[in-house]
């Protein structure tokens, strides 16, 4: 038995150098996660995590110390069994649902602490997240879930029976936890970094064994994203996967002109092309530069969004993050409704690829869902004990018990 006995939270900040994490919006790098720390009477400690950029985040610790009130007492394997419906309560406090609703920093706090609650679940039960997982039956999985505003597009029978359909396929699935999982580089270029900085990076990762990388796009000077997107094409050469990252910062009637002019140096996706909740902005622009895919997910903060984005055809690559959504629990619902669609799942990795590790195999072996590719960001692997494990350019599985979230202590 498992019992949480106390909750405190940390805000843990760090600072990058060099450029490192920039993009066309963002250019002051403070990566900082607010974290959740759930102790319980057995001695263990669930971690939960959610990226912030510094400001803020001593905000969403007092946040998460507000709402995690009614778990203190509850043991752990009671709390999983329904913890859509723990969930769901949580999430609609009666008074900071007002400060959402399911969005910002309420919304980051809850993932947190959801996120904390699989860990120290994972933990409880001595196996890794990935592997506590797939143990589950589909009963047990729809019932992490709140599936609540998606009736009529994901039902509670529709879950179970795609859950139960894959099931068939599992053994096949399962060698992707002797291959590992592959993963793209996206710090080849970051928006500050300069020329002849990406041209090296793009060297180092290919020497890794990363065959896909990421550019960051949305200059004030066109020119220089046309240039630099041209430039990491021939750096790479044409057989590698190459994604352009544009932060929002295109106007819908910018963003249609870029596309075109970028096509020909054949990106794999246009990530974040304009503001994050205009769906119809979306939706134009992907019919108008199809076959060029459009990614998004990264600052998409909840199911119901996504779900929109979906009917209207106005993503393709669902970039979905359990460190932006409500955590662990609604990433699996995104996934479901991105099978439901049709859609492949490609994280975004606030948490560094800590947990995203194990949501992936998950996915594929559970889901069905296609392997591709997940986002590696190597700046802040000193500062997880068991950081992600990426040898030529592939995701190695994870072992130890628990989500990967766990972080060394800092002054």
């Amino acid at each position: 038995m498992t019992t949480v006995t106390r909750i405190t939270t940390r805000d843990a900040r760090f600072q990058l150098k060099g450029g490192a994490g920039s993009d066309a919006v963002h250019d002051i790098n403070v990566y900082s996660y607010a974290i959740t720390e759930l102790q319980s009477d057995d001695g263990l400690q669930g971690s939960g995590i959610v990226l912030t950029l510094a400001g803020g985040n001593e905000l969403v610790c007092r946040l998460i110390e507000q709402l995690a009130t009614p778990l203190v007492g509850q043991e752990i394997e009671s709390l999983m069994a329904d913890f859509g419906h723990s969930l769901k309560n949580i999430a609609d406090h009666p008074q900071y649902r007002w400060l959402g609703p399911h969005k910002g920093m309420v919304h980051l706090a809850l993932a947190s602490l959801a996120n904390a609650c699989f860990d120290l679940w994972a933990k409880s039960r001595g196996l890794p997240l990935w592997q506590l997982l797939l143990d589950l039956s589909p009963e047990q999985i729809v019932n992490l879930l709140d599936l609540s505003y998606l009736q009529g597009v994901l039902e509670r029978e529709e879950a179970l029976a795609l859950l139960r359909k894959e099931r068939r396929g599992r053994s096949q699935r399962q060698s992707i936890l002797k291959t590992g999982y592959p993963g793209y580089d996206t710090s080849i270029g970051w928006f500050n970094y300069s020329d002849e900085k990406v041209k090296t990076n793009i060297k180092e990762a290919v020497d890794q064994g990363f065959t896909a990388m990421k550019l960051k796009v949305g200059s004030r000077n066109p020119e220089r994203d046309i240039r630099r997107a041209h430039m990491v094409r021939e750096a790479a050469g044409e057989a590698a996967t190459i994604m352009l990252d544009c932060n929002q910062q295109w106007t819908l009637p910018q963003a249609l002109s870029m596309c075109l002019r970028l096509a020909d140096m054949n990106p794999y996706w246009i990530e974040e092309p304009t503001h994050p909740d205009d769906v119809l902005a979306h939706q134009t622009l992907a019919r108008a530069i199809a076959p060029m895919r459009v990614a998004l997910g990264e600052h998409v903060p909840n199911r119901v969004l996504f779900k929109n984005f979906m009917q209207a055809g106005a993503m393709y690559f669902v970039q979905a993050d359990c460190t932006r959504l409500a955590g662990i629990s609604e990433f699996i619902t995104v996934s479901l409704l991105a099978r439901r669609f049709g859609l492949p799942i490609v994280p975004h990795v606030g948490d560094m690829g800590q947990i995203h590790q194990h949501l992936v195999l998950f996915n594929h072996i559970a889901l069905g869902h296609d392997v591709l590719l997940l986002e590696y960001i190597p700046h802040m692997r000193d500062f997880f004990i068991h950081p992600a494990v990426v040898e030529d350019g592939v995701y190695k599985t994870p072992q130890e018990p628990g989500s990967s979230s766990d972080m060394v202590a800092v002054a």
